[in-house]
C-alpha cells in the first residue's frame, strides 16, 4: 500500500490586493499561481527561483502563516487549508521554520535558553522538561549547554543560525521550512550549516522545504527541486535529473548563468536577458515567453499546463 506524502499541495493560489499608483484603484497581484507539489517524510524539496517569484509567499502558505486564495494544503493526511486557530496551535509543533536573517530573527533581549524554549512553553511543556530539551537540542546543533545563559549578540552569524535551528527543532517537528536560511552567511559558514542540516535530517527523519535563490546551495541539500517563475512551477524534478538534463528553458538558463570557476568554461556562461514581468500584469500565454529563446506564437497565446517529460514535470509547450 502506497504511503501518502507528509505534505501535499494542490493548485495553491495566493492573491494580494494592491493599490495602483496615482489613485488608479485596486489591482490584484498573484504571488502564487496554481502550485502543486509533495514532500515525503525524510525528504528535502528545494524551491529555487529569482527574487519576486513567490518562494517566500509559498513558504508562508505551507506553514499556514497566510490564508490561501484557492487550492489546498494537506499535512499528514489532514486538510489544513482553512484550519482554525485551535487546530493551528496544535499543528505548530509539527511545522517549524528557520528564517533568513540570524540577526533579526532572534530576540536580542532574551537569553538562548528562553529563545529555544519558547515554542515548548507555547505548547505547555513544563519548565524543567523544557530546560532539559533545550540542552539536548543545542548539543544536536553543535553548541555547548553553557551558551544557554548568553544573549544573541555574543554569537557569530553562523552560531545564531544554529540557535535558530535549535529553536525550530525543539518541539520535535516533522517538517521544517528553511527560508533562505544560509543566504546571510559567509560561504564557509554556509557549508557548515548545510552539512548540519543534512546530519540532523538523517538523524531525525525530518522533512525539509529548502528555499533559496542559489542553485548550488539547493543542489547540495535537495532530493527534488522545484523551479519557480512568476508564481508558477516551471519544472519539478529529482536533483540529478534537473542538473543533468533540464527540461524547461528557464531551468537551463538558471543553470547556465551559474558562475564557472574553470577559466576555460567562462565563455560558455549565459546570462538570462531581461527582467521578470510585473506579477500585477503578467504576460499572456506562458509567463516566461518574453525572455524565452524558444518562444513561438503558441507560447504567446496559450498558457501551458504541467506535463510529465522523463523524470520531470514541466510547464512548457516545447520542453527540451
Amino acid at each position: 500500500m502506497a504511503v501518502e506524502p507528509l505534505l501535499v499541495v494542490e493548485n495553491l493560489v495566493k492573491d494580494f490586493e494592491v493599490g495602483a499608483p496615482w489613485g488608479g484603484g485596486r489591482r490584484t497581484l498573484r504571488a502564487v499561481d496554481g502550485v502543486s507539489l509533495t514532500v515525503d517524510a525524510g525528504e528535502t524539496v528545494g524551491i529555487v527561483g529569482e527574487s519576486g517569484c513567490g518562494k517566500t509567499t509559498l513558504a508562508r502558505l505551507l506553514l499556514r502563516l497566510a490564508e490561501p486564495t484557492a487550492g489546498s494544503v494537506r499535512f499528514d493526511g489532514r486538510d489544513i487549508t482553512h484550519a482554525t486557530t485551535a487546530e493551528l496551535r496544535a499543528l505548530r509543533r509539527q511545522l517549524q521554520v528557520v528564517f533568513q536573517d540570524p540577526y533579526s530573527s532572534l530576540n536580542p533581549r532574551m537569553k538562548v535558553r528562553d529563545i529555544v524554549a519558547e515554542p515548548l512553553e507555547n505548547a505547555g511543556v513544563a519548565p524543567a522538561a523544557a530546560t532539559a530539551r533545550v540542552a539536548e537540542v543545542l548539543a544536536t546543533v553543535g553548541l555547548p549547554a553553557e551558551v544557554m545563559d548568553r544573549h544573541p549578540h555574543a554569537f557569530s552569524g553562523g552560531q545564531r543560525q544554529r540557535i535558530g535551528l535549535a529553536r525550530a527543532l525543539a518541539p520535535r517537528p516533522r517538517l521544517v521550512v528553511c527560508d533562505e536560511a544560509v543566504s546571510a552567511l559567509d560561504v564557509s559558514i554556509q557549508a557548515q550549516v548545510l552539512n548540519l542540516l543534512r546530519d540532523v535530517q538523517d538523524a531525525l527523519g525530518l522533512a525539509i522545504v529548502f528555499i533559496s535563490h542559489n542553485l548550488a546551495v539547493v543542489r547540495h541539500v535537495s532530493h527534488r527541486i522545484v523551479v519557480m517563475y512568476l508564481g508558477q512551477v516551471m519544472e519539478l524534478a529529482p536533483e540529478p535529473a534537473l542538473f543533468s538534463r533540464p527540461r524547461h528553458p528557464y531551468t537551463r538558463a538558471l543553470i547556465e548563468s551559474v558562475p564557472e570557476p574553470d577559466p576555460r568554461a567562462r565563455g560558455r556562461r549565459r546570462v538570462l536577458a531581461g527582467d521578470i514581468p510585473s506579477p500585477i500584469a503578467p504576460p499572456p500565454g506562458c509567463v516566461f515567453h518574453p525572455r524565452c529563446p524558444r518562444a513561438e506564437a503558441r507560447c504567446r497565446a496559450e498558457r501551458p499546463q504541467p506535463r510529465v517529460v522523463g523524470e520531470a514535470t514541466v510547464r512548457c509547450h516545447f520542453p527540451l
